[in-house]
């Protein structure tokens, strides 16, 4: 088989580019939108080094899952995140009526939809929230959630 030498050297550079750009995908802004965090319930802090995460949620999201009932549409979840002490960024997570079916099956997390933001609560879409879909992908038979198992254990004192 003869492959023109043009063709060789075009397959290399595009592989070249792929590899110095990297496979990234733009980020953009998602359906989640800010909760106001003054009401929600701060049930766990998790610490990693000099990362310090506080967990929150809706009370009405606390009582269904103590109830081992379903989540309900409009919770947040809200993942504050410090980095050496000083708030660095928010992640969110939202559950929407039926988000979950603009997706495909592979990248489907129920109907949660997730965002970053800053310290001054605008969109940080520099980072790219299909990471955090697939993670939380792992999580499908506990609401999509790592720390909800927490929940029925908090008794007004965050958990660590």
């Amino acid at each position: 088989m003869n492959i023109p030498k043009l063709q060789i050297t075009v397959a290399g550079l595009s592989m070249a580019a792929v590899l110095t750009v990297g496979w990234q995908v733009h980020a953009e802004a998602t359906r989640a939108t800010f909760p106001d965090v003054d009401k929600l319930v701060h049930y766990t802090t998790v610490r990693r080094g000099n990362v310090t995460e506080h967990i929150m949620t809706t009370p009405e999201a606390m009582t269904a899952i103590k109830d081992r009932k379903p989540v309900p549409a409009g919770t947040h979840f809200v993942l504050v995140d410090y980095r050496d002490g000083k708030l660095f960024r928010y992640f969110v997570m939202e559950k929407g009526p039926n988000w979950g079916a603009d997706y495909d099956d592979r990248r489907r997390t129920g109907d949660w939809q997730f965002q970053w933001f800053w310290p001054d609560r605008t969109i940080n879409t520099s980072e790219n929230t299909a990471r955090c879909q697939s993670c939380h992908a792992s999580q499908s038979g506990a609401e999509y959630l790592f720390t909800g198992s927490r929940i029925p254990r908090f008794n007004g004192t965050p958990i660590e």
